[in-house]
């Protein structure tokens, strides 16, 4: 073994001495290491300030992790808060778990592999293309400044099958009845069945229904109130609830009542369920591929439109913002005794359908009226 400590011409004794402090080498990488120092110096570079430079720049490329990056990514996107906070929650379940800690230079497409494949057994091919698509946002972020050098997700792009999911589609009265007859058979949690159930009996989004906290429901006044900051437009949305929507919970406060939600995450029970439970109830029962938690909405605003209700009340049930921007101003109706009747029959239908009397007649938009 031999010592590095013969300073190159242009670097001082002090400097070679700390270059090689705490280091042994043998002659071989003694002489090497000089000749380093050497071209080093020929450039006119201090090799004692550039190797600080470069533990510097390590220290800062460890202290870059995927998660730091991700959450810088998700504040730049002009997203409404609520988008915001689903795409945190995917990234938290799926992603940070995997890689999140991990410095954003070390990633490897095998990495992103894994996260893909893994997401895609356990969370279904929709999640995996959405933390798919938030990956690459995000390393094309840490590329464009410098924080990484390419983005790993970019080999694998094509790894996984495509989803085939008609997330749009909306079923007939038979696949409706087949469907609530299947959840209502489900083995697996109650919990998920009802707010399942809760979704279709008033139209509320996935998110809207699993993060149904006790204070926002008046029983007795059959009403829920989901506050501004629970929806996509940021504006308070009363809900009318359908009698067999109101039996449901009075049961369920029997259970869940001593909580802040309606349905407690099953392992930290201050927290809500995920949505992502309803697709892993339909994925058990078969129903992946075929449909989708959200296409609820579209199965009722379709369902609501043949059987000749007004258009008005569907979209204010659903929460959609009015299209046209004069209208919206000047359109404040809330049209809540109208929804509260369509929604009652709305309920009595679903009840109907699944006991498989699926050969109802439209009404008039006279009648609804």
């Amino acid at each position: 073994m031999g010592d590095y400590a013969i300073a190159p011409r242009g670097e001082s004794y002090e400097d070679a001495l700390a270059r090689r402090k705490g280091r042994r080498f043998t002659l071989a990488e003694a002489r090497e290491e000089r000749l380093k120092a050497r071209d080093l110096v020929k450039q006119g570079i201090n090799p004692a300030r550039h190797r600080q430079l470069l533990r510097i720049k390590q220290q800062q490329d460890n202290a870059t992790t995927f998660e730091a990056v991700a959450r810088e990514w998700l504040a730049l996107k002009d997203w409404e808060d609520i988008t915001k906070v689903k795409r945190l929650e995917m990234l938290e379940r799926v992603v940070f778990p995997k890689i999140g800690p991990w410095p954003i230079k070390s990633i490897t497409p095998a990495h992103i592999l894994d996260v893909l494949t893994t997401s895609a057994k356990k969370n279904g091919l929709t999640v995996a293309a959405a933390a798919k698509r938030s990956m690459s946002g995000i390393f094309e972020l840490a590329v464009s400044t410098l924080r990484a050098d390419t983005d790993p997700v970019y080999p694998v792009r094509r790894a996984l099958p495509a989803n085939k999911t008609q997330h749009k589609r909306p079923l007939t009265t038979d696949e409706i009845s087949q469907l609530l007859r299947d959840v209502e058979g489900h083995c697996g949690r109650h919990e998920t069945e009802i707010a399942f159930r809760l979704m279709w009996l008033t139209l509320c989004r996935p998110n809207e229904a699993v993060e149904a906290r006790w204070a926002e429901f008046d029983l007795d006044a059959a009403r829920w109130r989901i506050p501004a900051e629970r929806m996509k437009q940021r504006k308070e949305h009363n809900v009318p609830l359908p009698t067999q929507a109101v039996a449901m919970l009075r049961g369920l406060r029997t259970v869940t009542g001593k909580y802040e939600h309606l349905f407690p995450h099953r392992d930290e029970r201050s927290k809500p369920m995920v949505a992502a439970s309803f697709r892993q109830m339909l994925k058990s029962l078969g129903w992946s591929g075929k449909h989708s938690p959200h296409a609820t909405r579209t199965t009722g605003s379709t369902r609501l439109n043949e059987l000749g209700y007004p258009g008005d009340w569907i979209e204010r049930q659903l929460a959609h913002a009015e299209p046209n921007a004069v209208r919206r101003t000047y359109n404040q109706a809330e049209y809540l005794p109208d929804r509260a009747v369509m929604m009652q029959q709305w309920a009595d239908m679903l009840d109907a359908w699944m006991r498989g009397e699926t050969n109802i007649t439209p009404i008039t938009k006279s009648m609804a009226r």
